[in-house]
């Protein structure tokens, strides 16, 4: 007869081994705390008192119900769970706590969500969270795409609304792509978490790899075949690699943070990757839509205007520097949190 084993959410607590995992590695807890993530979790959906605690976990030892409390904040810690909008463990006043995720038996171990050898369960994860991360992409390309149009379509015979609506539809399409390929890079290597733990660094890189490389080739040659010029030096698999990598460690850190801190977090690697492409010669949206509008000088789309609010004459270094950044952060804030909520509420 197999160990009783308790599985919820990314989690599995093994009271035998004593032990609790998240995606097949180790979670640190000391021995007092997990004893009472143990009582919670077998007293699923139950009211766990006070003095219950005491008993069962402290064992008569004389505590103040301060260490209760830094026990509870400790666990929801490390289950990534918030007190005030709890997934695991919820607070009654006064009285003690409940455990309210669904819990399943984990005797038979990981292997129907392992994406390797068993169970159908990895692709449809797959799906799920390439989809989600896919619509955080184009959100926070409607984002973006709104502020560049507001702020550098200029007037002329096209009219603003129009320019609007054209630079909407440019920077959604570069987004849904872009996300695609970061997000169901990320998505295929969380797939195959219990195996490669870690991997979604290597998955994002590779799937923004891949759309960059595509999509600049197939850009190029589509400018050279309807107006016989190359739209210069645009962003491409480099950028894409780089920004892919910044999300997938985002998305691999921040599954251990709660969701707001997750997408704080991928913001900044995110910006940190776009201010890297910039000072490295490489562009994101904007700087390639400020070559491509330099490569044509009938274009009447003026994303210099971008530059003179940062007190630039063009779109210069620290305008491109700064833009490259907020675009990263905005790229990953939503891609990352977009595609971490799904998983969570898939799984919880």
């Amino acid at each position: 007869m197999q160990p009783v084993r308790f599985r919820f959410a990314d989690f599995l607590l093994a009271p035998g081994e004593r032990r609790l995992s998240r995606d097949g590695e180790v979670v640190e807890i000391n021995g007092r705390y997990f004893d009472a993530l143990e009582l919670l979790v077998r007293e699923r959906g139950r009211l766990v008192t006070k003095d219950r605690f005491m008993e069962e976990v402290w064992r008569g030892v004389p505590v103040t119900d301060e260490a209760l409390t830094q026990c509870i904040r400790t666990l929801r810690r490390q289950l990534g769970d918030e007190a005030g909008r709890p997934r695991f463990i919820e607070t009654v006043p006064k009285h003690g706590y409940r455990f309210i995720a669904h819990v399943e038996d984990g005797s038979a171990g990981p292997v129907a969500r392992s994406g390797v050898g068993g169970g159908t369960v990895w692709w449809t994860d797959l799906l799920r969270d390439g989809l989600a991360g896919t619509g955080g992409g184009v959100a926070a390309g409607l984002l973006g795409g709104l502020v560049i149009g507001f702020v550098s379509a200029s007037e002329g015979p096209i009219g603003a609304a129009s320019a609007l609506l054209v630079l909407l539809c440019v920077t959604v399409l570069v987004a849904l792509l872009g996300g695609a390929g970061v997000a169901f890079g990320i998505a295929a290597a969380r797939a195959l978490r219990e195996r490669f733990d870690g991997w979604s660094v290597v998955g994002g890189a590779a799937g923004g790899l891949l759309v960059g490389a595509a999509v600049k080739l197939l850009g190029s040659d589509a400018f050279m075949l309807l107006v016989g010029r190359s739209p210069g030096d645009v962003t491409g698999a480099a950028e894409g690699a780089v920004l892919g990598a910044a999300l997938g460690l985002g998305c691999w850190i921040g599954r251990k943070l709660t969701l707001r801190q997750a997408m704080a977090l991928a913001a900044g690697l995110g910006a940190s990757a776009g201010l890297l492409i910039s000072v490295t010669g490489g562009r994101l949206l904007i700087g390639s839509l400020d070559q491509l509008a330099g490569s044509f000088p009938e274009s009447r789309l003026r994303i210099d205007n971008l530059g003179a609010l940062m007190g630039e004459g063009g779109l210069g270094p620290v305008s491109l520097a700064i833009t490259a950044a907020l675009e990263g952060a905005l790229f990953g804030a939503l891609l990352v949190g977009a595609l971490l909520a799904a998983g969570r509420h898939g799984r919880a």
